[in-house]
């Protein structure tokens, strides 16, 4: 079995090996190759309540110490890719640290419109569209671009919520086709068909945005 999607399996695979017989250099060197992918998506699916408050670095590196404790648990029964893995236990990570400071908060559908109920704490449509527009405006622009938030937001939140996390998946973890069709739980092809579609979609809701054009 393919333990990792990227870089170079041959050294990816001798590191897990000698980190595994517990050399912790070669642990850091290895959890170092996939550590800016989790960035992005503990950056991407925490909650904008906590952003300035939590770094996601901090939840990166709990991750890391209970991958390298559970490692062992992961090589008897290696059912997923390593990356895939490690995400699982980030976004467990982040669901902890959601519970954690907002409780009960993160159950208020009118703070926050969530677009996806899985694994991984939930990609609102407040994140998609910040993603989408970008984070830097100028002064003058501001007014105009909350209100373009507010209309993409609510765009995003009337399609279908598996094209929503295909784009999520996809667009802002960049994660591959088959990684994203087993993250899903569905063949890669419709995972793709899905992926062209949502895409579609989202470029027909850009143009409709009003200060435009948006590209995505």
């Amino acid at each position: 079995m393919m333990l990792f999607m990227d870089g170079n399996p041959d050294k990816s695979d001798e590191l897990l090996c000698r980190a595994a017989s517990g050399d912790r250099e070669s642990w850091g060197t290895l959890f170092t190759l996939h550590s800016q992918r989790l960035r992005r998506l503990v950056a991407f699916r925490m909650d904008q309540r906590l952003q300035g408050r939590v770094d996601p670095s901090d939840v990166i590196q709990e991750a890391c110490l209970e991958a390298l404790e559970h490692l062992q648990d992961y090589l008897r029964d290696p059912s997923l890719p390593f990356f895939l893995w490690l995400r699982g236990i980030a976004g467990n990570k982040l669901r902890e640290l959601h519970r954690h400071h907002l409780g009960t908060q993160m159950r208020d559908g009118a703070r926050e419109i969530s677009i996806y109920r899985g694994a991984m704490p939930e990609a609102s449509s407040a994140a998609l569209a910040a993603q989408l527009l970008g984070h830097d405006t100028q002064p003058s622009e501001a007014a105009i671009r909350a209100e373009v938030k507010v209309h993409l937001q609510e765009a995003l939140n009337r399609m279908d919520p598996l094209d929503r996390e295909v784009l999520a998946l996809r667009h802002f973890e960049q994660l591959s086709p088959q990684e994203t069709a087993q993250v899903l739980g569905v063949k890669e092809k419709a995972a793709g068909m899905r992926y062209v579609r949502a895409l579609r979609r989202l470029k027909e809701i850009l143009v409709a945005l009003p200060g435009g054009p948006w590209e995505v």
